[in-house]
Formats: structure tokens, C-alpha cells, sequence
């Protein structure tokens, strides 16, 4: 059984709520969240105790939720001070820290401040209102009593884009989009309507600009259509209006041949393996055979009426959490022109006459330094994306990479030759021990491939073990379904010096490694073999659960066993109850703080019972330690009925209006 995914959460609210909106999606996702709450107001200590709860967790999240109006009066210092102690804990922790910037009523200066801390790891709450847009979003009466500052259902907004920030750092990133063209890329079909006869409506034009965005943040476009293919790029010729244009395309396979094939195809062309492919189609039939026959591919349905429905459309795309990119980096801008050149290499060594003659006329460069703060988001994301050519293909964020440098080292390597520049496209990880050089990570974008790169890292190992007086240079590989590159290339410069996938070099031979021909045309030749797993519910995420009316719903749990004779207002009032004490059944005589009630719940009852039914319960009503079930929902209906007298109900809400705050956190304390 895996452990749980831990997530630690402070911040300068009360923020329990988010409890179970995150338990929620621990559901949908299948994984077991183990949330944590620090006492709120001390994000600063919680964030720079070397020994607390951030610090100690190894397998998880930690996340950081700032309003700016519970920073006083000097909020642009406090601001300053929490933005140090989150580049601290970031450097330190070996988890993902996560913050997020929640609404205050009117910008200010210090937001700006705090977003500035966490580049690429910061949740802005202006992106939450634009994916999760909720009517009313503060709770001033639950703000006085608890330091509960916002509704439930903008909880819900927060809590899920929470958890889509935490899956998007924590998931291995799809790398293509293969899509069809007839009635999905425009509307119409180009072999009967004629390259001139098909059509761009809104809904169309909003998934060709959604998918420039996608390729320019680093995703590769494939097309896979069932076409005369002189016919597609006459109608890409014809309708110069199309954002997308043809050489936007990395692979392309329209035929008549079944698209499942073509994928497969497509993907040992580009050199990847099919798990990294996402399928677009409008054709019901199409989607089928292709998760039927290709089930490691994920595939979305855009069906007709879909796609005639602009808002429809761009409200799919946005909820398709296998689109996100949390960290975008400048590798990622360039992928595309860097698989056109190595399509472009491929192609110039297929006509070389030798292999001597092909690799002499490379004019490599391979640049080799240690690792840099700017460089750090890139390494993590090759550990994450690369598999043929790495030695253990162990996953690793940001925070375990810099928490593993405490012990280790990191040098890596940028590319070019007279194709062009490929960047940071390779990382070693190693650590000195007496007598030893031990790789820990070796790894190489397949992008670089067969152009002798990998040998000179290894030879660049062995000299350095040599000035730091090792004679041996120890790889490990650990074997999986992908890395036969990596496992031939330690075979081929290894004979000899391999025992149980365990290589020790002598450093000396090590750093006068070169590169052989029978070595590049092994590496050229293999494709990482296709792997078939479970994929998460994208489209039902974003089919049923993008707006938060529907997330509140689906998260509302009814009482299982419901008492037959309860009223409207009872049923509704169980519910609450329900969900608030995690019980299966609440009967009419039951009391709320006999089942487990206590101060910060009592507030969320007053809360949940103003949004959903609309009255505002008086505080002496809710602590009443005798209140039922149902003598509580006979108030709430006396209330909503205005069967109270007007000054009585006046009088009440004068009374937790001229509550002090001393009062307050009195009256909080009591069970």
C-alpha cells in the first residue's frame, strides 16, 4: 500500500474548510490525501522550522495561503518577510511548496510581492475567478466568528484549483497532441465540400488557438486524418484565416490507413512513446477504436455539438487538466524547432556515405557546467520527461532536487552542432565517496541522441573522478520497459566491467572515452517500447466537474439513512451535518456537538446553513449544547418564515455584531 500524499497547509486564515474539498479530489484522482492544517497567522515560522511539518515531509505537498489584509498594518514588510522565508523553505524542502494568493477585496502593492517569490508556483486568485468564477465569495459573518473568511463554494474554487496545481507538478507531462482534421480542426470535410468549401466557425478557431498556445508552450502537434493528403494542404493553402498552418506540425499521417496505426507510427517517427500522446477527435467512432486499441493513449471526445458552442469549447480545454503547465521553461519554447532539426538530422544521416564522415561533419559542441538556481526547473523536468536514455528514470521536483544537492552534485549540458542550438538537454548527479566517483542520475534528451553527446559526459565523469584522486567511476542502471538506449550504450563502452547492471570504470578509460560508430547506430535505431497504464479522469473532469456548482454537488454527501419522516429543512440540515462530522446518519434527536461538534465546525454550520437555506442562525441558537436535529431546523424555518419577531431577530444579530474579539475567541472555545 503507497503511503499517503501528505499536504501541509498554513495559512493566515482559518483554512480547514479545504479539508474536505481536497479529500474530494484525493478521490477523483485516486490518490489518498493526508491534509494537515499550522495554526493560522504563523505562515512565517511554519515555513522557516527547520523541524516542522513542511521541512520533515518527503512525499506530498506544502502550501502556503496568503490574504494580504491579515498581514496589519505594515502589510508591504510582512509581505517582504513571507516572501524570503518562501524562497527558504523552496531551497530547503524536498516537496513542492505551492503558493496561493487569495482575494482580498482591492489589489495592493504587497500581492505583487508575494506572487514574485514563487514564479511558476503561485495561484493567483484572479486565475482562480477565471476558471472557477463564484457569485459571492466572502463570508464576513463566518470572518468575525472564526477567521473564516470565504464561502463554500468559493472554498470548492479553492481547494480544486489546489489540487489541479498539485497534479500538474506531480504528474509525468503528455508531450503530443494528435488531432483530426475533417469537422474537428475546421467544420466540413475537404474531400467532398473541396479545399475552398470547408469553414473556421468560432468554436473551431478557439481550439486552433488553444493548440498554438500549447505547442509554444512546449507540447508537439501531430495530425492524423483519414484524407487524400493533397487535400489537406490544399485546404491549409486556401484558408490562410487558420492560426494553424502546416509546419506547426511535427509528424503528420493522413491516409486512409486506421489511425491507431498512424499514432504508432507517429510516435516511433518523433521518437516517444505512446503513453505521451493525448487523441483529439469529433468522431465517436474514432475515439473508440482508438482507446480500444490503443489504450495508453488518452483520448478526448470534441463532439459536433461541442465544438458549435464556443464558450462549450473553450470551457473543455481549460478543464483538461492533462493540458496545464505549470513551469514552462525555454527548452519547452523551442521543442518543436528542436524536433524539426532532429528530423533533419535523421534525415542528413541516412544519406551520409559513412558514419566517420557524418559525425566528423557535426561541428559539436557540448557545453558541461554545474547547475544553476535559473537551470533548476529544467533538470527536474528532464528527470521527469526523459526516459530512453536514463540510467534509474527516478522522478524528481524541484525541492528534491535542491534538497539532494545538499549531499550531491549536479553538472549539466547544453548542445549544439550545425543543426542548431538544443539547450539544456542533458544532467548528471553524482556524489564523491572514497576512491569512487557514484552516478546517481545520468540522463540525455533523445532529441541529442546518436551524436556522440552521451560519451563525452561520460568521458567529462571520468576526468573529474581523476582530479579528485578516484580511480573508479560506479553507474547503476535500473531497467525498465524504456531505457534499452541507456542500458546498450553501458554494454558498449562497458564489456567487461558489468555485474548484475552494477558498471565500474576505471576512471582513467572512462576519460578517454570516444565515440564508435556500432554505439550511434544502436542508439539511432531503438524506440522506447509503448506502456499501457491507468489514466485519470480528464474527461469527466472536464465533461462534470468544471464548474463549481457541479463540484459542490458531486461533493454534497447525503445521509446515508435519513429518517423517512424528516422535513425539506431537516433533510437539508442532516446533510450539513452530515458532511461536517463525517457521519453516515443524523436522526432528528440527535445534537451536534454529542456527534463530534466542535467551535471551528459550529462556525461552518452557521455558514453552510446561510448559503444553502438562507437564514443566519443567532450564535446562542448553534452552542446550545440541548439543540436537536430538529429544533435547530424548526428555528431555522421560524427565521426564514419570519415567524420571530423582527426586534427579537434584531436584537440577535445586534448581539454577535457587538461581540469583542476577546468574546469571540471565548465563546470559540467552548465545546
Amino acid at each position: 500500500m503507497s503511503a499517503p500524499f501528505r499536504i501541509n497547509v498554513s495559512a493566515t486564515f482559518t483554512a480547514e474548510p479545504l479539508e474536505g474539498v481536497l479529500a474530494f479530489w484525493g478521490e477523483q484522482l485516486g490518490v489518498d490525501f493526508a491534509v494537515s492544517f499550522a495554526p493560522f497567522g504563523q505562515v512565517a515560522q511554519t515555513l522557516l522550522n527547520p523541524s516542522g511539518e513542511f521541512a520533515s515531509n518527503r512525499h506530498g505537498a506544502n502550501v502556503v495561503l496568503v490574504r494580504v489584509s491579515d498581514l496589519g498594518r505594515r502589510a508591504m514588510e510582512n509581505a517582504a518577510q513571507i516572501a524570503d522565508a518562501l524562497r527558504a523553505a523552496a531551497a530547503r524542502d524536498a516537496c513542492p511548496l505551492i503558493f496561493v494568493l487569495c482575494p482580498d477585496g482591492a489589489p495592493s502593492e504587497a500581492e505583487e510581492t508575494l506572487l514574485a517569490a514563487l514564479p511558476g508556483r503561485s495561484i493567483d486568485y484572479r486565475d482562480i475567478d477565471r476558471l472557477y468564477p463564484v457569485a459571492s465569495k466572502f463570508d464576513a459573518a463566518a470572518d468575525r466568528l472564526g477567521a473564516i473568511p470565504y464561502t463554500e463554494s468559493y472554498f470548492a474554487a479553492l481547494g480544486t484549483a489546489l489540487a489541479r496545481r498539485i497534479a500538474g507538478l506531480s504528474l509525468v507531462p503528455y508531450k503530443v497532441i494528435a488531432i483530426d482534421c475533417d469537422n474537428t480542426l475546421w467544420n466540413g470535410i475537404c474531400g467532398e465540400d473541396g479545399p475552398a468549401g470547408v469553414t473556421l466557425d468560432a468554436g473551431r478557431r478557439a481550439l486552433q488557438e488553444f493548440l498554438l498556445k500549447q505547442r509554444e508552450a512546449g507540447m508537439l502537434l501531430a495530425l492524423a486524418s483519414k484524407n487524400n493528403p493533397e487535400d489537406v494542404r490544399e485546404t491549409f493553402a486556401r484558408h490562410p484565416e487558420m492560426p494553424l498552418r502546416l509546419e506547426h506540425f511535427s509528424a503528420m499521417r493522413v491516409n486512409w490507413e486506421p489511425k491507431p496505426g498512424n499514432l504508432s507510427a507517429m510516435a516511433k517517427e518523433l521518437g516517444l512513446s505512446l503513453d505521451s500522446f493525448l487523441f483529439l477527435d469529433d468522431s465517436a467512432k474514432e475515439c473508440a477504436e482508438m482507446r480500444d486499441e490503443q489504450p495508453h493513449v488518452l483520448t478526448l471526445e470534441l463532439p459536433p455539438e461541442l465544438l458549435a458552442d464556443t464558450a462549450a469549447t473553450q470551457r473543455f480545454l481549460d478543464h483538461v487538466w492533462a493540458f496545464d503547465h505549470p513551469v514552462v521553461t525555454e527548452e519547452d519554447r523551442k521543442r518543436a524547432a528542436s524536433y524539426a532539426q532532429a528530423r533533419e538530422f535523421g534525415q542528413a544521416f541516412q544519406s551520409a556515405h559513412s558514419l566517420e564522415e557524418f559525425m566528423a561533419s557535426l561541428d559539436l559542441r557540448v557545453e558541461i557546467a554545474p547547475v544553476t538556481e535559473e537551470q533548476m526547473s529544467r533538470v527536474a523536468q528532464l528527470t521527469q520527461r526523459t526516459n530512453q536514455f536514463n540510467f534509474t528514470t527516478i522522478r524528481r521536483n524541484e525541492a528534491e532536487l535542491r534538497s539532494l544537492l545538499a549531499t550531491h552534485e549536479c553538472l549539466t549540458a547544453r548542445v549544439a552542432d550545425r543543426f542548431g542550438e538544443h539547450g539544456l538537454t542533458g544532467a548528471m548527479l553524482f556524489e564523491m565517496h572514497p576512491g569512487e566517483l557514484r552516478i546517481d542520475t545520468f540522463l540525455l534528451s533523445c532529441r541529442v541522441l546518436g551524436r556522440g553527446v552521451e560519451h563525452r559526459l561520460m568521458a567529462h565523469l571520468g576526468q573529474l573522478a581523476l582530479k579528485r584522486r578516484a580511480g573508479t567511476v560506479v553507474a547503476r542502471l535500473a531497467v525498465t520497459s524504456k531505457n534499452q538506449p541507456a542500458l546498450q550504450f553501458l554494454r558498449g563502452i562497458g564489456e567487461g566491467y558489468e555485474r548484475d547492471l552494477e558498471f565500474r570504470f576505471p576512471a582513467e578509460y572512462l576519460a578517454a572515452l570516444e565515440w564508435k560508430a556500432q554505439t550511434l547506430e544502436s542508439a539511432v535505431e531503438q524506440v522506447e517500447a509503448p506502456r499501457q497504464h491507468s489514466y485519470l479522469p480528464f474527461e469527466k473532469i472536464a465533461c462534470q466537474l468544471a464548474r463549481v456548482e457541479d463540484i459542490s454537488a458531486a461533493m454534497m454527501v447525503v445521509a446515508a439513512e435519513q429518517d423517512a419522516d424528516l422535513s425539506s429543512t431537516e433533510a437539508t440540515l442532516a446533510s450539513i451535518w452530515a458532511e461536517l462530522l463525517k457521519v453516515p446518519r443524523v436522526g432528528p434527536d440527535d445534537r451536534f456537538f454529542d456527534l463530534g461538534g466542535h467551535s471551528l465546525l459550529a462556525v461552518l454550520l452557521i455558514s453552510r446553513v446561510q448559503e444553502r437555506l438562507g437564514v443566519t442562525l443567532p450564535v446562542d441558537d448553534v452552542y446550545a449544547g440541548d439543540v436537536t436535529l430538529r429544533g435547530l431546523a424548526m428555528k431555522i424555518e421560524a427565521l426564514s418564515t419570519g415567524a420571530v419577531d423582527s426586534a427579537e431577530y434584531e436584537a440577535m444579530l445586534a448581539e454577535i455584531e457587538s461581540l469583542s474579539d476577546e468574546e469571540v475567541r471565548a465563546l470559540l472555545g467552548q465545546q
